[in-house]
């Protein structure tokens, strides 16, 4: 069986890097790390991971992005899947932006750039099932 999917989109590679690494040394091979590069991406990797029967558990997406904006992206996402844990990462996100994700899409948390590894840790396991 496939390993639960903590998804990541931002549109800086080394963002993305940061993160992944972050998080497998915090939660080790209990989930699979995936990484896209936008919201058109991750929309992409996530179809193809739900039509692959694998569960995407939380996404982690930047707020100011190219093309779609993060806010924009997590509520589509949670008119398809209203399950999966979402969370914002931005280093400048506008409050309308947050209160409207907040209501929307159930945001579970905004962590402002630059995180803690703590924060980061936090924010994720608080939002897992068994966190």
């Amino acid at each position: 069986m496939s390993k639960p999917v903590i998804l990541c989109v931002d549109d800086e590679k080394i963002v993305l890097d940061s993160l992944k690494r972050q998080l497998r040394e915090r939660l080790g091979d209990r989930y699979s790390y995936e990484l896209a590069e936008s919201a058109e991406d991750a929309a992409e990797v996530i179809e193809e991971l739900q039509a692959d029967g694998v569960n995407v558990v939380l996404i982690m997406s930047d707020w100011l992005m190219p093309g779609k904006k993060g806010d924009d992206f997590l509520i589509e996402v949670h008119h398809d899947y209203p399950d999966i844990v979402k969370v914002m990462l931005t280093g400048q996100a506008e409050e309308a932006a947050l209160q409207r994700v907040a209501t929307q899409a159930n945001l579970h948390r905004c962590l402002h750039k630059p995180w803690t590894e703590e924060e980061l840790v936090e924010a994720i396991c608080s939002g897992l099932p068994g966190g």
